[in-house]
């Protein structure tokens, strides 16, 4: 009995400890400086983006017992992307993550991934790119530029096609004539206007408005961004799934911001981070595969060319590219690099 007592004394004196440090150390942190994060996204609720920054803020306030306070904000209920970039600059938000169309007039390098030698690239010949050494560089590019933090690797939005509201392209010749919205970037109106396409730049908040209005006919955008929206109700009845590009988002955290959360907190956000990019990934495909059946489902006709047209037409988009990267100032030592790693 004597030494039956004493291995309860002993567990709860043990136990006691525990919650002593246990309480103490949460009472420290919650004494100690907390941090105000907010974060700005343009996409609404129910867009495979959004939901993958809503995991990301929420296990990284649960992570950091309450010292990083996170209030995340979607669908530009604080700014729109466009807007965003100065925003974060002067301190009005903490975190973003813009499209990479937003970013390549302030980081000329983010708009290599835009090139017509991209067009009609597969999501893993991107990858290959973007996760390695090129991606590297663009990634501390950004940094430099913008003087922010880039934690991660980007996520994934998926390929960009074209969608119409009264005419069914179904080749590529046509498209002369056609004006056609893009959400910014040097890049995409370059490459469609190789293809013989008016490009216009329209806000991504706008665009309902202006499909039910019929000042839009024709527009640059994915299937998941259609579907989030259910742009058919707008009158989006065609699809030409040519993978203009491969869209992601690039997370981006206020410079001053970053430099006052201590070291550990510092690589809190970064485990965070990396720890959601894998499955938002996947997450990404599986929706752009529903979005594709789903807007089918609403009486949205989609045509994918055959491989090889993608081919040819890279090759016609690609005479003008030289202009294109002098015009953006993309360097073209990167661009080299690119055409060694994917071939022309």
């Amino acid at each position: 009995m004597q030494g039956l007592s004493s291995a309860r004394l002993h567990m709860a004196v043990t136990f006691a400890l525990f919650f002593f440090l246990a309480t103490s150390a949460i009472a420290a942190s919650q004494e100690g400086p907390r941090y105000l994060f907010r974060i700005s996204t343009e996409n609404t609720v129910g867009h495979v983006q959004t939901q993958a920054i809503e995991r990301f803020a929420r296990q990284l306030e649960e992570s950091s017992l309450g010292r990083i306070e996170v209030r995340f904000h979607h669908s530009a209920q604080m700014f729109r992307d466009r807007d965003v970039i100065a925003a974060l600059s002067s301190g009005k938000v903490e975190m973003a993550v813009p499209g990479m169309w937003q970013l390549d007039r302030y980081v000329p390098d983010v708009g290599l991934y835009m090139l017509p030698l991209f067009y009609g690239r597969t999501a893993e010949e991107n990858y290959r790119l973007r996760d390695g050494k090129v991606g590297a560089i663009v990634s501390q590019r950004v940094e430099t530029y913008l003087g922010v933090k880039v934690p991660g690797r980007w996520l994934d939005l998926g390929h960009a096609h074209l969608y119409f509201t009264d005419r069914q392209v179904s080749r590529h010749e046509d498209l002369n004539g056609l004006k056609i919205r893009i959400p910014g970037g040097v890049a995409n109106q370059a490459r469609l206007e190789a293809f013989g396409a008016s490009p216009d730049v329209v806000p991504w908040p706008d665009v309902p408005n202006a499909l039910q209005r019929d000042h839009l006919k024709g527009m640059l955008t994915t299937h998941e961004t259609v579907r989030s929206a259910a742009l058919w109700n707008n009158g989006i009845r065609f699809c030409f799934e040519d993978m203009e590009y491969f869209a992601q988002y690039v997370p981006i955290i206020n410079s001053r911001f970053w430099h006052k959360l201590p070291t550990d907190l510092q690589q809190l956000v970064i485990d965070t981070w990396e720890a959601v990019v894998d499955d938002q990934r996947i997450a990404a495909d599986i929706a752009q595969r529903e979005a594709r059946a789903e807007l089918q489902a609403g009486g949205v006709s989609v045509i994918a060319p055959k491989p090889s047209e993608l081919q040819k037409w890279r090759q016609i988009a690609r005479q003008q590219e030289a202009s294109t990267i002098r015009q953006m100032g993309v360097d073209p030592a990167l661009v080299k690099m690119a055409e060694e790693a994917m071939g022309r």
